[in-house]
């Protein structure tokens, strides 16, 4: 014998939605109950359950019956209903309203098989979806009633993080009911409470719960309160009994903000305005919950003139790819400012998220990226704090990689072929979000695919534009920047475009020709790696460490009394060798110099020597002085013999390039060298001392032709100076 519960959930207005507002919303009704019943199963540890469609706007599956099966049908019907009522808000302004059904299903092989006990269960389910929904026949309306006498409802905390700050400016309290029952999720608890008229009593042991156990808030820091309309407006709704406990716990209301969701229409806006006039009166603040999702959108903000306005989390969804939702949610902060209001963004589960948002200007974040509810009250993860920009990382940056090393392969398309082409291909390309339009392999536009979806998805967007050619909807002039140009260059340059386009791939070319794609997210995430080295005192091109190191290691050994040489490397005619052959393969050469003088100092130093990078062409070996000349004679001679193969086959062969000075004048130059000048020191002398005479050691060994070594004879730094002679 094999027991399961069959359960139906329908959507009862199916017919009429379809009629008004056509085929293709009535089809993203169904494909979402369907996510909804499949992640509900799963939450329930039924994986696996397949759902089918008896007729359309019904869906109907087998759960395993561990429980009474009224209880089953009735958790996956409040939950679709609360998944699906963001969409039906959206589109039409109302609620959405789901019938359920059950039918236990008992099979045995002598009772007519499998198929005829599955059709039995479906036809008494049906008949029971269409009778109201009789909330005494449900178990679970004897619990909900038991955790309200005994008062078992928690609080969790989810921390608002204030980007402009980094401060936390307060926590969400979210109801939690028992521990390992249906009622812990705080949906089945409030849609049972609405069910059964019992709102304003779970409200209220939500509230005493939140205020009891937030602990200490410190000055100007929040406890966000969710509150439903309907209570708020209820006559029986005293602030007294909260000002009370608020009280005894050491809160006042300027601690108190009341979350005001605008998914839930307020019958009697009058006396609900009156109320919240009221509340205000006394200190309390006001946020209105779940903006651009609900029944009045800005009509409700702009009548409530609300302290915070938290978005929805369906705009910051992809925020930092979808330049529409960008545009919108940046018009909403500017109007937030001009009223007086704060912005909240909810529901923010990464980082790109989070910097898209600060960038915009949105005031304050939240979600699971910041941290996840929990109690007692969690801090924001540290990850959070402090979060930059594409701007501020690029602004910050003195060292990085030519964009050319980020680039990816390029699809392209040529001017003549059509945009239901290009639609297709999107289609048919999920790894591909952008095309480039060329011309003779020549980038002359951009099409990104969100850009594409938004013009098609209009009215007429098919008809009009399917059949023409490309450049109809292309960017005609997106930004193309050359395979040399240093990443952070590329980000400030991104940056600085129209807002709508900010976020669009940069096409990357070789001497005018298509070489690839980079998106701005990949620039962010190497700029952002280059500050975490640059912090760590390394350097990011050749991680050596950098100046901060060779401080420490001076000041070190001048503590210890130990006598030690610095050998000071730097390269002559590098600036007319970058600007002859480019950033990437000037880079490469600083990178052959570090290399070089790492294997001369594993190879030849002693254990404590130690090579750091100032910076661009300079470096430093910190050494004892008896292996300065071993070290010198193995890095110029390496140098010498290798950085030939960094020219071309011409240059090689006669020794020099042809390229414009500092002057701007063309003239010969030599092939790149490197020149090393030695110092001792032998005692106590500051930083500035011993720079002051690196700078004259150094000038001595760039005036030698070719690779060449200078050793300072004076005496050491430190001692008193006898002689003056450097050779």
């Amino acid at each position: 014998m094999l027991t399961r519960t069959l359960v139906l959930i329908t959507i009862r207005d199916y017919t009429k939605l379809r009629e008004m507002y056509g085929q293709s919303f009535v089809d993203l009704l169904e494909k979402e109950l369907g996510d909804s019943l499949g992640a509900t199963a799963a939450g329930n540890n039924a994986r696996g359950i397949r759902v089918t469609r008896p007729t359309a706007g019904k869906a109907a599956f087998l759960v395993p019956q561990d429980n009474n099966p009224a209880d089953i049908a009735y958790e996956y019907k409040t939950q679709a209903q609360k998944d699906l009522e963001p969409t039906m808000l959206r589109h039409t302004g109302l609620g959405i309203d789901l019938g359920m059904g059950f039918a236990p299903i008992t099979y045995h092989e002598e009772d007519g098989g499998w198929d005829a006990a599955m059709h039995k269960a479906l036809s008494i389910a049906l008949r029971m979806e269409s009778r109201p929904l009789d909330m005494n026949e449900l178990s679970i309306t004897g619990r909900f009633n038991t955790i309200l006498v005994q008062g078992w409802v928690s609080a969790h905390y989810q921390p608002i993080l204030d980007f402009r700050t980094d401060t936390i400016l307060g926590w969400e309290a979210l109801a939690r009911g028992p521990e390992g029952s249906a009622f812990r999720s705080p949906v089945m608890l409030f849609q049972t409470a609405e069910e059964l008229g019992r709102l304003f009593a779970l409200e209220k042991l939500c509230r005493e719960a939140a205020i009891r156990n937030v602990g200490e808030l410190k000055d100007g820091q929040k406890l966000f309160l969710n509150i439903h309309p309907k209570t708020m407006a209820d006559p029986a709704f005293s602030p007294g009994q909260t000002l009370e406990l608020m009280d005894k716990y050491g809160l006042t209301p300027d601690n108190v903000v009341f979350e005001i969701t605008e998914q839930h229409s307020v019958q009697d806006f009058d006396l609900f305005y009156r109320t919240l006039a009221h509340y205000r009166s006394q200190g309390f603040q006001i946020a209105v919950d779940d903006a651009g999702a609900g029944y009045a959108g800005l009509t409700l903000i702009a009548e409530l003139q609300p302290d915070y306005i938290k978005l929805d989390k369906s705009l910051i969804d992809d925020i930092h790819k979808d330049p529409v939702k960008r545009a919108l949610v940046e018009t909403t902060a500017t109007f937030a400012d001009k009223i007086g209001s704060r912005i909240i963004g909810e529901g923010i589960e990464t980082r790109d998220q989070a910097v898209c948002l600060k960038d915009i200007g949105v005031h304050c974040g939240q979600g699971y990226f910041l941290a996840r509810p929990a109690a007692p009250k969690p801090d924001v993860n540290e990850e959070c704090r402090h979060l930059k920009t594409v701007g501020d990382i690029a602004n910050n940056i003195i060292c990085s990689p030519p964009v050319g090393d980020l680039a990816k392969a390029p699809h392209s398309m040529e001017l003549s072929c059509l945009v239901s082409t290009a639609h297709d291909f999107f289609r048919k390309n999920d790894s591909f979000t952008n095309i480039v339009v060329v011309r003779d392999n020549v980038p002359k536009g951009l099409v990104m695919e969100y850009h594409l979806n938004r013009q098609l998805s209009s009215q007429f967007g098919i008809a009009l534009y399917h059949k023409r050619s490309i450049d109809a909807v292309m960017d005609k002039s997106p930004l193309i920047v050359d395979v040399d140009m240093p990443v952070e260059q590329a980000a400030r340059t991104a940056m600085k475009r129209e807002h709508i386009k900010a976020y669009d791939d940069i096409i990357v070319t070789k001497k005018g020709l298509l070489y690839g794609v980079v998106t701005v997210q990949d620039m962010l995430n190497v700029l952002a790696k280059i500050q975490v080295e640059m912090a760590k005192g390394t350097n990011p091109l050749t991680g050596l460490p950098g100046n901060v190191a060779i401080e420490q290691e001076v000041e070190s050994r001048i503590k210890q009394k130990r006598p030690f040489s610095i050998i000071y490397g730097d390269l002559d005619h590098f600036k007319v060798y970058n600007d002859t052959y480019g950033f990437k393969n000037g880079d490469r050469i600083i990178k052959l110099a570090a290399d070089i003088m790492s294997w001369a100092t594993r190879k030849h130093g002693p254990s404590d020597a130690r090579l750091c990078h100032i910076g661009g062409d300079d470096f430093v070996l910190i050494t004892p002085p008896d292996a300065v000349r071993r070290l010198c004679k193995s890095i110029t001679r390496c140098f010498g013999r290798l950085v030939k193969n960094c020219y071309c086959l011409e240059d090689q062969q006669r020794g020099w390039i042809q390229a414009k000075g500092r002057d701007d004048k063309e003239r010969k130059y030599p092939l790149v060298t490197i020149s090393l000048g030695v110092i001792e020191i032998d005692g106590p002398c500051s930083l500035m001392e011993i720079g002051e005479r690196a700078a004259h050691i150094k000038k001595y060994a760039k005036s030698i032709p070719g690779n060449s070594v200078a050793i300072d004879r004076r005496p050491a730094v430190g001692k008193v100076e006898s002689s003056n002679v450097c050779k």
